[in-house]
């Protein structure tokens, strides 16, 4: 959420960087306008109030000095100002509502060195990374082979992707993970799991159904609400990522500075609607309405957070350095961010079938925007309330690393080879048709 005094003090400023992040109408100035009435409003009921107690004062006085007609004449005065303050609450109530509404639908502001552009088209790449054995890989010929597949159909061949039972039971853009290939999920996860715990962050096992109020927290609602699963009459959704639990573990609290920065990582299911994606990626693990993601969380001082986001890239190119898998780090632009974020690194691995770059992970600094909304603060050196940057990041997205291994480590015999980090946690060199269940 953004600061309204910032909005108030610099609307020139402010204007120019809501319209860099897509907000081309004149939301600010309604804003800026219902929060002026808004203000007026609080002036007139502190002034009722100061009229008020005078009058409280007058039938004191009356009363003592056994004057009763001033007396009911200054509880005639009070009880008609007492309607005039409870017209205005309920008036002021409804424009609070009215300002927090617009306030929380506007998107973040982007750090001064984003890019500015309407989409990805701005985008820029500030890293390449391949291993030394590159050109072994099917991804660096000339002309793919002919016996290159795609992850799906080499999961489908092997048996260890069941898209079409997936379909049966839960409709389109679900699968079942069968033997070797739920042994894969699973060892990627796990790896995961260990590498960054060994980076410290500490592991947590979030709920998967949050409230309304978690969902605001982070920026889900009430702008995306059609994105999300939510269930009927309790007021719960699932989560679309770790990040929705792990960042309301602390809403609503005051960190000890000493606590900060605070790193946290979990794996969750991700449920997503996946609205107005219709048409792309029907086939395979990129695009599904349920898919397993190691998320990392930090809760950090401000001036520490964009060290943090470095650190937090880091983390996240650490898995995909040590599974030997190609990619390249982008910065999105204006245009191109998410909500709530401030900075965002996309990584995006290589894909051979497909001749392209997918998105893997997205790690951003949303600055104080979650903190805001949540409630989460911490006291500086004056002893002063603040509020704490929020960091989140995909380490990795689960999903898409079981399928840009199955496509990078694919081999002409329809095998599939095990990097080597993962095969103390799969227990095996390589998936075949003779181990594949």
């Amino acid at each position: 959420m953004l600061d309204i005094k910032y909005l108030r003090a610099n609307p020139e400023e402010a204007g120019k960087r809501l319209y860099d992040r897509g907000v081309t109408g004149n939301e600010l100035e309604t804003l800026l306008a219902d929060d002026a009435k808004r203000r007026d409003v609080i002036v007139e009921v502190e002034v009722l109030k100061a009229q008020r107690n005078q009058e409280t004062e007058k039938i004191a006085a009356s009363k003592r000095a056994g004057d009763n007609d001033a007396a009911n004449k200054a509880i005639a005065e009070m009880q008609r100002v007492n309607q005039e303050i409870k017209a205005l609450d309920e008036k002021l109530a409804e424009i609070d509502a009215n300002v927090a509404n617009q306030i929380a639908h506007l998107p973040n502001l982007a750090h001064e060195d984003v890019p500015v552009g309407v989409d990805e088209e701005a985008n820029v790449e500030v890293n390449r990374w391949e291993p030394a054995d590159y050109q072994n890989r099917p991804h660096a010929f000339e002309k793919k082979p002919e016996w290159l597949k795609a992850h799906y159909e080499i999961g489908e061949e092997l048996g260890i992707l069941d898209f079409e039972r997936g379909a049966k039971v839960s409709g389109a853009r679900f699968l079942y993970y069968v033997g070797a290939g739920a042994r894969l999920e699973r060892a990627v996860y796990n790896f995961m799991l260990d590498e960054h715990q060994k980076e410290g962050y500490t592991e947590i096992l979030p709920p998967y159904l949050v409230t309304y109020d978690s969902m605001f927290a982070t920026g889900q609602y009430p702008k995306f609400e059609e994105d999300a699963y939510q269930t009927k009459g309790d007021n719960l959704s699932l989560i679309p990522t770790a990040e929705v639990a792990l960042v309301n573990w602390r809403r609503d609290e005051v960190i000890p500075d000493n606590e900060l920065p605070i790193s946290v990582t979990a794996l969750s299911p991700a449920f997503r609607q996946e609205a107005g994606s219709a048409g792309k990626d029907t086939r395979g693990l990129i695009r599904l309405h349920q898919f397993n993601k190691v998320e990392m969380v930090k809760f950090t001082k401000p001036e520490d957070s964009y060290e943090q986001l470095e650190m937090m890239r880091e983390n996240a190119a650490n898995i995909l350095e040590k599974l030997q898998l190609p990619y390249h780090t982008i910065v999105l632009s204006t245009g191109d961010m998410g909500f709530g974020a401030s900075k965002t690194y996309d990584l995006e691995v290589w894909f051979p079938e497909q001749e392209r770059y997918r998105e893997i992970s997205s790690v951003s600094n949303d600055e104080d925007f979650q903190g805001r909304r949540a409630h989460i603060q911490y006291r500086d050196e004056n002893g002063k309330l603040q509020f704490v940057h929020t960091l989140n990041g995909s380490g990795l997205a689960v999903g898409r690393a079981v399928a840009a291994i199955l496509e990078n480590y694919q081999n002409e015999d329809g095998s599939i080879t095990i990097p080597e980090v993962l095969v103390p946690y799969f227990g095996d060199t390589k998936i075949d048709k003779t181990n594949a269940k």
